[in-house]
């Protein structure tokens, strides 16, 4: 087992809003980052993404002229050779089992020994992951939250083989990115999606009753439990779709009804309608 490398270097694998999300904040916080994506457009408008959203930092003063800069320093990839020269790898990908096996059995491929490989899954298990490459004790969950640049908590996931020194690393960096790392056990949902996408399910369960409007019930946990955003609205922003499939997975690993996703929640994966990024869920988000 070859140690962790000490990282200065880290490659993102996809340029969706988590992806970009990290890469901005990896960059922001100092580390040479290379952003990849196996869609030219994607890739584009990732690096649009963090160009604007480091702009308005800078113009608020969030960011120092310093770490301005160094997010300018980010660079872009369409080709998943440029692990060759990582210290850390953060995948964020689709949120598909087989398309993320795949990946790491490539990454592991590619990487040099003793890189770490982490994934930003919100519900897959670290430890099947892991299994997919000769490095096991090298692959951690690195769970970010979305806004990455905003939201300060990271959950740090713990496979089966995963080694101290790992953990040790992910957490490590997690400060470096201005996080608070938790570590949690690996099991389905971890604890945040455990505890969350269930509230949210119910919600859409006690919309498609006929309980109360989308924004009766958002205003119930906002004011009466002081919830910063209502379910259907943190819906809209997660995306209708990544609720539905860890729904999908807490009931099919955890075998309990109360995880069955509401049909309301399927239907309107099905129409679409997955939020904010599609422009309509529960609410509608037009231009």
């Amino acid at each position: 087992m070859a140690p962790v490398r000490a990282v200065k270097r880290i490659v993102v694998i996809g340029a969706g809003t988590m992806g970009n999300g990290i890469a901005q904040t990896a960059a922001v916080s100092g580390f040479q980052v290379t952003m990849t994506d196996v869609f030219p457009e994607a890739l584009a408008r990732g690096e649009e993404t963090v160009r604007r959203s480091i702009e308005k930092l800078a113009e608020k003063g969030r960011i120092t002229p310093a770490q301005h800069a160094a997010a300018l320093e980010l660079r872009t990839s369409l080709d998943l050779d440029s692990v060759a020269g990582a210290d850390l790898v953060i995948e964020a990908a689709t949120e598909d089992p087989e398309v993320k096996l795949k990946l790491f059995a490539n990454l592991d491929r590619l990487a040099p020994e003793g890189t770490v490989l982490a994934s930003n899954t919100s519900s897959i298990s670290l430890t099947r992951i892991g299994g997919a490459t000769r490095r096991p004790e090298n692959v951690v969950g690195m769970h970010f939250f979305n806004p990455v640049p905003l939201m300060t908590l990271l959950e740090v996931v713990r496979g089966l083989e995963t080694s101290q020194a790992t953990v040790d690393l992910a957490s490590d960096v997690g400060r470096r990115m201005g996080k608070t790392p938790v570590e949690v056990k690996d099991s389905p949902g971890f604890i945040s999606n455990r505890i969350l996408c269930p509230m949210i399910n119910e919600a859409i369960y006690t919309l498609e009753e006929g309980v109360g409007s989308a924004e009766a019930i958002d205003t119930v946990m906002k004011l009466g439990m002081r919830h910063p955003m209502g379910p259907l609205e943190l819906a809209d922003l997660i995306g209708l779709d990544v609720v539905l499939w860890v729904m999908q997975v807490l009931h099919h690993d955890l075998g309990e009804d109360k995880y069955r996703p509401a049909p309301l929640l399927r239907r309107m994966v099905d129409a679409g309608r997955l939020g904010r990024k599609t422009g309509a869920g529960f609410y509608e988000y037009p231009g």
